[in-house]
């Protein structure tokens, strides 16, 4: 099944593609996912190309019951984001692969980072889900989209969180403001 998220972010391209590849904020949206165990690993820079490696254990409460003997008492998701460098503008484009280790299922795709005005860059996700289950596919790959959809709006959320924390005052360099 074909998927596609676009993410609405208040800041300009370049500015959204520190906050990518910035460890705290990647940490930060795994842990808002519901994550109770994660690794983030990034190499590469916001200036050149860069490559943004997630794993985390999630809950499957997400998971209509009647699937869930597929995948077991939790989700463990590889998330790899790999983004070209930026062009003058500060759009690029990249790839995307997630994984459910121990489930048949798979999304690999596309990413852009595209300005869309001034102060404001959008993040698109465009993919193919593929679940290899007979009988169950379907269900699996919508079951999964959700999931995935959800994650990616909290991701939206944490990220103008962030944003707002960085334009609210001076920053720490984590994103938030100094506390008095």
């Amino acid at each position: 099944m074909r998927l596609s998220v676009t993410l609405d972010l208040p800041t300009d391209a370049h500015a959204a593609a520190l906050l990518l590849a910035d460890p705290e904020y990647v940490h930060q949206k795994v842990r808002a996912s519901g994550a109770f165990e994660q690794h983030v690993d990034i190499t590469g820079s916001a200036a050149d190309a860069f490559t943004v490696t997630t794993r985390r254990a999630l809950p499957t409460d997400q998971i209509p019951a009647h699937l869930r003997s597929f995948v077991g008492s939790q989700i463990d998701v590889r998330q790899v984001e790999a983004w070209e460098a930026p062009a003058p503008d500060g759009s690029r484009v990249g790839t995307v692969v997630v994984e459910i280790a121990g489930a048949p299922v798979r999304l690999s795709g596309r990413t852009a980072l595209t300005p869309t005005g001034t102060g404001a860059t959008t993040v698109t996700y465009d993919g193919e889900l593929r679940a290899s289950v007979p009988l169950f596919a379907s269900a699996i790959e919508q079951a999964t989209a959700g999931a995935i959809r959800s994650a990616l709006e909290v991701e939206q959320g944490v990220a103008r969180e962030w944003i707002s924390g960085r334009a609210g005052g001076p920053a720490d360099g984590h994103g938030q403001a100094p506390q008095p």
